[in-house]
């Protein structure tokens, strides 16, 4: 899946898979089986390593009453809730790169 989304000063490409194939093969030589970077004006930042200690961080945060709360994540429950019953279109305009397979 893939899309983007417009904020008031930014326009974000997406791009979630599933399939292993879509890891970089320079990251799948390295037995790396995630891929998670962010590119801002040309330059990409990738942050596989430690995610899954970022989101126990977060839980144990939330089980110890400091938590965010719902209103705090609003926005992104309404996001994903949007992409979630989006249309599905054809590849057209500026699409994630990823998608286009050489």
């Amino acid at each position: 899946a893939a899309g983007y989304l417009e904020y008031e000063h930014a326009r974000v490409r997406w791009f979630l898979s599933i399939n292993i194939e879509d890891v970089p093969a320079a990251q799948r030589d390295k037995g790396q089986r995630t891929f998670r970077s962010i590119t801002v004006d040309g330059e990409e930042i990738e942050f596989s390593g430690g995610f899954t200690d970022l989101h126990t961080r977060s839980y144990e945060e939330i089980l110890a009453g400091r938590g965010y709360g719902l209103e705090d994540n609003r926005t992104a429950i309404e996001t994903v809730a949007s992409i979630r019953h989006a249309a599905i279109a054809p590849l057209s305009g500026d699409f994630h790169p990823f998608l286009k397979k050489d």
